[in-house]
This record gives structure tokens, C-alpha cells and sequence, in this order.
């Protein structure tokens, strides 16, 4: 491991603003642990005797979302939340599509079996749920309970119709990379903190993330995380390919948005894993990124149906994931169900006290299971 000063010297090579989002809080210590395959930065707190619980962060964001929970946690739990590659300050190695977040699950364990050799608890927040449901296919003995938080869909995000993930048309077809309306991709570039566009991401991030009209008490240091994001065709959000199905745009080979496109990701997978490790499933119910009406990338609804993004059919989200979820239990898995009412994407920022205790019970519950 190597001290805050190397984390220094990453910030240095990203540019990003990841170890300044650090900065903004009484945070947990941070790190760079070097794994055989990736430098990662990480968050850690808590009595590393005490039951390991991993953080995995979501898309635009970074380890620093879960950096309040991980403070109320730690005096039960020893706490770990990297930065996935791409975001934060670890090593920004490029993201490979077709793998289908498989690369960013590899990159978890490999850490984890240098600081939790002897089995852990996940807890991927949306984008972070999908790493964790591949982690769960990968290696399930290694994981004691799985937590998902707002997390995709079991098929991904974007390129399916119905709750058996059916796809929308062989190339899995419109979504992918060319979605994302290239002005907020452009103001991420620049790392813009205005308010003077509904694609600026200081209005994303109260738009979509939360229940208006939350605002979180570290609103700048959630500011400064998304803006690590690492911006390009092999991060965010990715090249796109013209359809050949009649679907405008299919995902391309490239970052992080096409990988979990339903091109590339499924995770339905799970029901057939063994053994089953525990799984909570918490959601805020008024999440308006992961949900069954259809898909947001910018709080402005005119502004959203510009370009092709109208022709993106509804994905029942939800109902994909229950559907997977109760499959899970008929094949002798324990999954409970617990939606956060008034919050949204972010239901442990918004409603820490309900989230930290219903998290604590689950892993107290599941750790020798």
C-alpha cells in the first residue's frame, strides 16, 4: 500500500479532481494499493477484525459517494471503496465493452484478495450492482452477502423491452454511447461547475441523482467526484456504431456506457450460481435513472428527446430486476426487497439513517450464513 502522497502523484497524471472531492470531507484514509493488474484508489475505515464490507461506486461518480456511509459504519464494519478505472484516481486503464463490466470485476478481486482473502460483503450502487452481480457469477464462494442499490438491470442499461430482457434487435440496438447527449459529455470534459445548462453537471447531479428538492450537505464534493470521470471513447462514454438493425445507434466496442448495454452485459446469470450468497436489494422509489418508465441522461425532458434518444423504447428496469431477483430465491437463494420511500438514485445519501440500518442488519444477518 502506499500512502495519500501517491495519491497526489495519480491526481497529478489524471487531472481530474479526485483526490480535491477527498479534500472537501472528514473522509476515510486513502490509499493506492497496486494489485497484479491495476492501481486502485480506494476509501478505507474501520476495524479491518471486524466483517469486510465493499463499496462499489456508480457511473459519474467515484469511492467519495460512499464516503459519509463508511464513517457511520465503521465502528461495526471494516470499510472498502475503491474507484473503479475510469473515475476517481485509480489507474484509468481503458474500458473494454465487450467484457461487459467483466474487466472492473476482475480489478475488485484482485484487490480484495490482497485485503479481504477470507470473503467479503458487496454493495454496488447502480452501475456498481452490475460489477457486483459479475462478481457474484465469477466467484460466489468469495462473497458472504450481496446489497444492490438502485442498481441496472440484470440485462443492463438500455436495448431491451420487456422483463425477460428480450432484446430490443440483434445488435441489441438503440442505446449504447451514442445516447449521451454530447453536451454534458463536453461540460464533463471542462469540468464545469456551473449551473447554465440543464447539461451542466452540478444540475444532472441534483436532477437525477436525488429526489428534488434534496441537496445533499456535500453537494461540492460530489461535484468534484463526478468530474473525475475519465472522458473519452475508451472511458465515457464510449464510441457507437450505426445500427444495421434499424435501431439508429448499436453500442461500439468502447467504454464504459457500452459495456453496460445489453450488447454486452447480462447478469441474469446469478440464478444459476453456487452457492447463493445472500441478497438485498435496496432502491429509493422515486429514482428517475433506474426505473420501469424509460431512461434519463439529463434532467431536461424537451432537451431529452432531441436527436435519436426519443426512439429509445421503455426498459422495465424494475420489473427485470424482480423478475431475475425472484428467480434467484426459487433456485434456493435468500433475497430481500426493501424500497426507501422519497428518496431517489441515491437512497444512502439521501436517507442515511434508514440505509446504514437496514445495511447493518443485513450483513450481521448474512455473515455466517
Amino acid at each position: 500500500m502506499r500512502s495519500c502522497s501517491a495519491l497526489e502523484q495519480t491526481e497529478k497524471i489524471t487531472n481530474r479532481g479526485g483526490f480535491a472531492a477527498r479534500k472537501r470531507l472528514d473522509m476515510p484514509t486513502a490509499k493506492v494499493v497496486q494489485t497484479p493488474r491495476i492501481d486502485i484508489s480506494l476509501l478505507t475505515c474501520g476495524d479491518p477484525g471486524t466483517e469486510t464490507i465493499l463499496f462499489i461506486h456508480g457511473n459519474l461518480s467515484s469511492s467519495v459517494f460512499w464516503a459519509q456511509t463508511m464513517t457511520a459504519l465503521q465502528d461495526q464494519f471494516a470499510c472498502i471503496a475503491p474507484d473503479l478505472r475510469g473515475f476517481g484516481a485509480t489507474a484509468p486503464l481503458r474500458i473494454d465493452a465487450t467484457l461487459g463490466l467483466n474487466d472492473m470485476a476482475e480489478d475488485l478481486f484482485a484487490l480484495t484478495d490482497l485485503l479481504a482473502p477470507s470473503g467479503l460483503h458487496l454493495v454496488g450502487h447502480s452501475m456498481g450492482g452490475g460489477v457486483a452481480m459479475k462478481m457474484m457469477i465469477m466467484r460466489p464462494e468469495a462473497l458472504k452477502s450481496v446489497t444492490l442499490v438502485n442498481t441496472i438491470s440484470p440485462y443492463g442499461y438500455s436495448g431491451s423491452i420487456d422483463e425477460e430482457g428480450t432484446p430490443c434487435h440483434a445488435d441489441r440496438s438503440p442505446g449504447g454511447a451514442g445516447y449521451v447527449d454530447a453536451e454534458l459529455v463536453r461540460r464533463l470534459a471542462l469540468g464545469d461547475r456551473s449551473q447554465e445548462s440543464a447539461f451542466s453537471p452540478r444540475n444532472v447531479l441534483s436532477q437525477l441523482y436525488f429526489k428534488p428538492p434534496f441537496v445533499p450537505r456535500n453537494v461540492e464534493a460530489l461535484l468534484d467526484s463526478m468530474l473525475t470521470t475519465r472522458i473519452g471513447d475508451d472511458w465515457y462514454p464510449g464510441n457507437s456504431v450505426q445500427s444495421h438493425c434499424g435501431g439508429g445507434l448499436a453500442p461500439g466496442e468502447r467504454g464504459i456506457v457500452n459495456a453496460m448495454s445489453r450488447r454486452y452485459f447480462d447478469a441474469s446469470g446469478i440464478v444459476n450460481i453456487q452457492p447463493k450468497p445472500p441478497l438485498l436489494w435496496i432502491r429509493g422509489t422515486e429514482d428517475a435513472i433506474v426505473c420501469d418508465q424509460g431512461q434519463s441522461t439529463n434532467p431536461d425532458s424537451e432537451a431529452a428527446d432531441r436527436g435519436q434518444r426519443a426512439s429509445i423504447p421503455p426498459q422495465p428496469m424494475i420489473r427485470q430486476t424482480r423478475c431475475v431477483l425472484e428467480d434467484y430465491r426459487r433456485q434456493g437463494g435468500s433475497v430481500i426487497e426493501h424500497p426507501i420511500r422519497d428518496a431517489g438514485h441515491t437512497p444512502f445519501i439521501e436517507k442515511p439513517a434508514e440505509f446504514n440500518r437496514i445495511l447493518a442488519q443485513f450483513v450481521r444477518s448474512a455473515k455466517g450464513h
